[in-house]
């Protein structure tokens, strides 16, 4: 049974930072990409980034590049976003997925077919 997760999160100031991790159980950590959305308030869930299996991540979002970053740790089976910078705009909640099938890059859609993280809220004040 696949099972995402997360922790951290929460209230931060404008200009500070948040890391937000995913640890993930039942498959093997190494073999799957993972990625990371967020949802706003009234609006639709977004792609913020990915990792693939072999480490090589990707941020999304033109406005969100230079300030998030997507790790993983393979011996830990868990990804991070770390966020940097953050402005009141990156409120919303923020969910890790990891795909259906092995060695399969994240599909940039608001619904891929996968498992999901419970989400975690993050609040920046202006």
């Amino acid at each position: 049974q696949v099972q995402l997760v997360q922790s951290g999160g929460g209230f931060v100031q404008a200009g500070g930072s948040l890391r937000l991790s995913c640890a993930a159980s039942g498959r093997t950590f190494s073999s799957y990409a993972m990625g990371w959305f967020r949802q706003a308030p009234g609006k639709e869930r977004e792609f913020v980034g990915s990792i693939t299996w072999g480490g090589v991540s990707t941020v999304h979002l033109d406005s969100l590049k230079g300030r998030f970053t997507i790790s993983r740790d393979n011996a830990k089976n868990t990804v991070y976003l770390q966020m940097n910078s953050l402005k009141p705009d990156d409120t919303a909640v923020y969910y890790c997925f990891q795909p259906a099938f092995s060695l399969t890059a994240v599909v940039a859609t608001p619904t891929p077919r996968g498992y999901w993280g419970q989400g975690t809220q993050v609040t920046v004040s202006s």
